[in-house]
């Protein structure tokens, strides 16, 4: 008598799970200048199997200009409308990560929109982590001061009430990248899928509170 092979049950993964529920949303990530959104941006949206969008390099291509060169040219303000409405049209291309400037979450227009249409994460960062990573690039126009740092104490001062609104926070410091997406994942999936079936049956009880 021949046996029939039962197909292997494969447990759907993190990733799948924080993708079907985030269903049509996207991740969007928001901090400081230097915290490692494009970088770790890109690593997520890998992960997760989803397009990944840095809002200034859309700015820029929408402008036909570079950022220094909008600001220098048209103004603090100009930029920030154009910022606002290519972030609306990012968010309603579908499912994707991405990468917003240091400033876009000030907007209560663009957080308003964030939060109707995408999860967002607070890749937090200090000064003395922000200025290590800053320091060598002459493209960021509002560091272009006698005194950089106090610029960033200041900017922290003032955006980090607004950005502690976001819907979950990760700690932006100096370990491996794939580290800080890991924990963006399991923080992900903790406020996405709480009361989901397991990926991994347990027997512990634990279950995971968003």
């Amino acid at each position: 008598m021949s046996e029939t092979a039962v197909p292997a049950q494969t447990s759907p993964t993190p990733e799948a799970d924080i993708t079907s529920a985030l269903g049509r949303r996207s991740v969007v990530l928001v901090g400081m200048m230097g915290a490692g959104k494009s970088t770790i941006g890109r690593r997520l949206a890998a992960r997760l199997r989803l397009p990944f969008l840095d809002a200034d390099i859309e700015i820029e291509a929408a402008a036909g200009m570079s950022i220094p060169d909008i600001f220098e040219t048209h103004g603090e303000p100009h930029f920030r409308d154009g910022e606002a409405r290519v972030i609306a049209r990012l968010l309603d291309s579908g499912p994707a990560v991405i990468a917003t400037g240091g400033g876009a979450f000030m907007r209560e227009e663009t957080r308003n929109r964030i939060r109707d249409k995408a999860v967002s994460i607070w890749l937090k960062a200090d000064v003395e982590i922000i200025m290590k990573r800053v320091k060598r690039r002459a493209d960021r126009p509002l560091l272009q001061t006698e005194d950089p740092v106090a610029t960033v104490s200041r900017l922290l001062e003032a955006r980090e009430p607004v950005y502690r609104t976001a819907d979950l926070t990760i700690g932006s410091r100096d370990v491996p990248h794939d580290r800080i997406v890991e924990e963006c994942i399991d923080a992900l999936r903790a406020r996405l899928c709480a009361g989901a079936p397991s990926a991994q049956p347990t027997t512990d009880g634990i279950s995971v509170t968003p």
